[in-house]
């Protein structure tokens, strides 16, 4: 319960001002309950970039999770991957093999569009035969699953001017997978890493190293520890970032109740994302507590 010297001093607290960088939405959510604690722009389907590659790794790990399969396997980079043209990245080409493990990496740390595709391929062969089609169609089926009903994934990588139908999605979707995503050991431990050093073997047998190196220049900045950037021309610039702080622990009778605590944050269409999304972020963890004094409420009406 809130007391009356506790209620004065909430009251007393300004909320920070929004960021200054122009963003087209952005959410701050509880990783925990999913709770949005403040918003703008949530529901609209915007292009998201590589922001999409989050919903790629998903798949593949729960593929792993539930037929048990090594994420050491090798996968062979798919032809189809000449439909993508020149891309940045660890330089990939058809033919060359690679882990599962370290196309995560690279598709989730350096956002190599190659590797997300070989995932794809990969992956879809051996959930259905179907290859890439196979995949997309587990994509879409894990946003129903998240009840992402604003989201539309027509890649595994996020590329907007590759298919016919533009894929699409929202803040507020986004912050649903991401939290999804957050609750996975390998995954969270994934994109937390500032750099990976990875290992392929070339079409001619081979052996390279890359040393792959995040992105998301905020990693390891007020204990951001993930989670994944996204930049095409349609879309802008787009962030999503997590951060957590110690759990609060309160004694109730005989038990501990423990309360983790992380916040994420979803940045779409801004001409400075790290900025727009440190500042959600110091914003976020004042209204966060101001949700928490009053006992996380699951109805919250988020001050602005």
């Amino acid at each position: 319960m809130r007391t009356p010297f506790l209620a004065a001093i909430l009251s007393a607290v300004a909320v920070l001002p929004l960021p200054a960088a122009e963003t087209v939405a952005y959410v701050i959510s509880d990783n925990t309950t999913g709770m949005v604690l403040a918003a703008t722009g949530q529901t609209k389907k915007l292009p998201v970039g590589s922001l999409t590659k989050v919903a790629t790794a998903m798949v593949v790990y729960d593929w792993a999770e539930a037929t048990k399969s090594d994420l050491g396997q090798m996968a062979t980079v798919p032809d189809s991957v000449a439909s993508l043209g020149s891309q940045p990245g660890v330089g990939f080409v058809p033919g060359d093999r690679c882990s599962v493990r370290d196309l995560l990496y690279a598709a989730l740390l350096q956002s190599d569009n190659v590797a997300a595709e070989t995932l794809a391929d990969h992956v879809g062969r051996a959930l259905d035969g179907t290859g890439r089609a196979g995949f997309l169609k587990q994509m879409n089926a894990l946003a129903r699953t998240l009840v992402m009903d604003r989201t539309k994934f027509t890649n595994p990588h996020g590329l907007d001017s590759t298919e016919r139908s533009a894929p699409y999605s929202t803040a507020e979707d986004l912050a649903k997978l991401a939290a999804y995503a957050m609750k996975n050991p390998g995954f969270r431990f994934v994109v937390s890493q500032k750099e990976r050093k990875i290992t392929y073997i070339s079409a001619t047998g081979e052996e390279s190293q890359y040393l792959l190196r995040n992105t998301n220049e905020l990693v390891g900045v007020n204990s951001i520890d993930g989670v994944k950037t996204g930049q095409t021309r349609k879309a802008g610039g787009c962030v999503i970032i997590s951060s957590a702080k110690p759990p609060i622990s309160v004694q109730n009778g005989e038990q501990v109740v423990v309360t983790p605590r992380r916040l994420n944050v979803v940045v779409l269409g801004s001409n400075d994302r790290f900025g727009a999304a440190s500042g959600l972020l110091q914003r976020g963890w004042q209204i966060y507590d101001q949700w928490a004094a009053a006992g996380r409420p699951a109805k919250w009406k988020a001050p602005r």
